[in-house]
């Protein structure tokens, strides 16, 4: 068991929205659905007030559920072709530019080092994919969005990956691919995600909301901050 316990390797974790992303990627995705005819422009103005608030007063759980269950009540009844042409679309016009090349770069490092690089978000599972892929990351875990023969029900399966789900998550992942936590790394912004912070050697407070900067200070965690500035001076 001890040889078992020495070969597991460390990985890294990364939230993505106000973490390796600024602002709500829900969001993003909706801006970009309207200027397609996909959804309607009140839905969006909506779904706009609430990321203003979640970009400037941090993460909270009520802020965060009403976005994300207005992005699945838009997208019930779209086939799978046609919402993985919108996310390419979604990343092509905003996520890309919205993405800290600081935090890109934090990614590499863990990369360059042999280590497993885990992008675990509440967004749909496919965005993550989009969005891991993009950046070299391994691999992402996200919300899994149910359809049935090819088309988009709205519904979910499972509970949305937030929290707790995702300590569940990144604790089923490390069994599978023999990854040691207690050697690991993980990057949120939210005080949701302490459950995943506190299951790692390395957590990393990114942009933190009031509490988690609160715990962080307390615990003396690492903290990075990013701004809009950050994304000005990508080269």
């Amino acid at each position: 068991m001890s040889e078992d316990k020495a070969k597991k390797q460390p990985a890294a974790f990364f939230d993505v929205d106000n973490t390796l992303v600024r602002g709500s990627t829900a969001f993003l995705y909706a801006k970009v659905a309207i200027e397609i005819g996909v959804f309607k422009r009140s839905d969006v103005w909506r779904m706009g007030f609430e990321h203003l608030r979640f970009i400037w007063r941090g993460e909270n759980n009520d802020r965060l559920a009403a976005i994300k269950d207005q992005a699945l009540s838009l997208i019930a009844g779209a086939s799978r072709e046609e919402m993985n042409s919108l996310m390419q679309k979604v990343w092509d016009k905003e996520i890309k530019r919205k993405v800290y090349p600081g935090m890109v770069e934090i990614v590499q490092e863990h990369l360059n080092a042999g280590r497993e690089v885990w992008l675990i978000t509440a967004s749909p599972q496919e965005l993550g994919d989009l969005i891991a892929e993009n950046i070299g990351a391994t691999g992402a875990l996200g919300t899994q969005v149910e359809h049935k023969d090819g088309v988009m029900t709205g519904r979910l399966v499972g509970h949305p990956l937030h929290g707790i789900e995702k300590a569940k998550a990144a604790k089923k992942l490390a069994k599978k691919r023999n990854l040691s936590l207690r050697k690991s790394w993980a990057y949120s912004d939210s005080r949701n995600d302490l459950p995943l912070l506190t299951l790692v050697k390395h957590p990393v407070a990114v942009n933190p909301d009031k509490l988690l900067k609160r715990h962080a200070k307390a615990a003396n965690w690492k903290m990075l901050n990013f701004s809009k500035k950050d994304l000005r001076n990508r080269q």
